[in-house]
């Protein structure tokens, strides 16, 4: 009996797991209409383009057009990922992934991609490491509806607000134990 419930037990943890996993929100819905994310996804951690496009954006002279352009790097190695340089949990990396819906990648080759203060993905072709002036011309050339995206408003929640004069509810009585 004991064994029974135990393997059922495990059984509906098992199926039930993919559905905990289809609740992680993907981290691009904060930035929809406040930042442009741009997403390195690399082999490794040693990859040219992450590399060569982190120092470039955490280099002084280019603070202001990046600032100026709302850019925010996702790094993502292998199944470890980080957002502006703060190391993101592992369930929002897959929903981060999950929600770019790539598809197969060349093996060894890493994929940048930009999205929009719309939403909108643009994948950034490039052979190497990649530059940071590619990176602005992509922003840049952006259609102006992308431009002109801002965030959606929060959800308007009504207070309820009581009546003057109003007397609270009248407390009711404690429930009745059952007889077995």
């Amino acid at each position: 009996m004991f064994i029974r419930s135990l393997t059922l037990a495990v059984l509906s943890v098992v199926a039930a797991s993919p559905l905990w996993a289809a609740d992680e929100a993907s981290p691009l819905a904060l930035d929809l209409g406040k930042y442009r994310p741009l997403i390195v996804i690399a082999p490794s951690t040693a990859d040219p383009t992450l590399v060569s496009l982190k120092k470039a954006i955490e280099d002084p002279a280019n603070k202001k057009d990046v600032d100026e352009r709302q850019l925010v790097l996702y790094e993502v190695a292998q199944t470890v990922g980080k957002r502006a340089g703060k190391w993101m949990e592992q369930p929002s990396t897959m929903a981060l992934i999950r929600g770019l819906k790539l598809g197969v990648t060349p093996e060894g080759k890493s994929t940048v991609i930009l999205v929009g203060k719309d939403g909108e993905q643009k994948i950034l072709e490039h052979d190497g490491p990649m530059a940071l002036k590619d990176v602005f011309s992509a922003v840049d050339a952006l259609p102006a509806s992308e431009k002109a995206a801002v965030p959606p408003p929060p959800p308007a929640v009504p207070e309820a607000k009581p009546e003057k004069g109003a007397k609270g509810a009248k407390a009711s009585k404690p429930p009745k134990d059952l007889d077995d």
